[in-house]
């Protein structure tokens, strides 16, 4: 799959109203299972220094970095308030509206890595975002934007509805790569199940990455 930008029916999705109205109740819960949580955190600690300034995009109550390592700066953005004051991960955050404003309130190149958690599959203007995340990073900075087989399916684009799980990371590359952002890859990981959990599945969420450098 090569896009380079979106059609007005793939951007489109079954519900329109405002995001915001969807995003008013807190939800202090995991929307991801504790395999790819785990997987993740490792991803993290992998590939960010303690000394970044990290931006956690369309973040929630938790960042999923490792809580035993004390980085420079993490500025959180999200769509609920009370969810971003819960994450004790952020030292700071804001709220907005990426479907409506997709200009970032910061700086050109003030960030270090980029992070994305199960939150691309919902940009209708992914290439936008793409470009502003990359004004902000600075040079030999990072974007990881991870994501498994998850969604609320009402709010995320037809583009990410009609494709499969490959179809997704080359969609995500694809636009990164339109815009600018260098040695783009990915992972894709099938976690097995540990514990209590091996009883119903023989593997977790499926665990995908895609990685690029500015």
């Amino acid at each position: 799959m090569v896009v380079k930008t979106l059609t007005l029916n793939q951007r489109s999705k079954e519900d329109n109203n405002d995001d915001a109205y969807f995003y008013s109740t807190p939800r202090f819960v995991h929307h991801l299972d504790e395999g790819f949580r785990s997987r993740l955190t490792e991803l993290y600690r992998e590939r960010i220094s303690s000394n970044s300034t990290i931006l956690d995009l369309m973040s929630s109550w938790v960042s999923h970095l490792p809580n035993d390592i004390k980085f420079n700066h993490v500025i959180g953005h999200g769509m609920n308030r009370l969810e971003l004051d819960r994450n004790n991960q952020l030292n700071k955050y804001w709220v907005q509206n990426l479907n409506k404003c997709q200009k970032l309130p910061l700086e050109d190149e003030t960030i270090d890595t980029c992070l994305i958690v199960a939150g691309w599959q919902y940009l209708q203007e992914p290439e936008e975002i793409a470009a502003e995340l990359k004004r902000v990073t600075k040079n030999n900075g990072q974007l990881i934007v991870s994501f498994s087989n998850r969604a609320f399916w009402t709010k995320a684009p037809r583009i990410w509805i009609e494709g499969d799980d490959n179809d997704h990371i080359n969609y995500i590359k694809s636009i990164l790569s339109s815009q600018g952002w260098e040695k783009v890859e990915h992972l894709a990981e099938k976690i097995p199940a540990k514990g209590f959990q091996k009883i119903f599945t023989d593997y977790t969420d499926p665990f995908f990455s895609v990685i690029a450098r500015k």
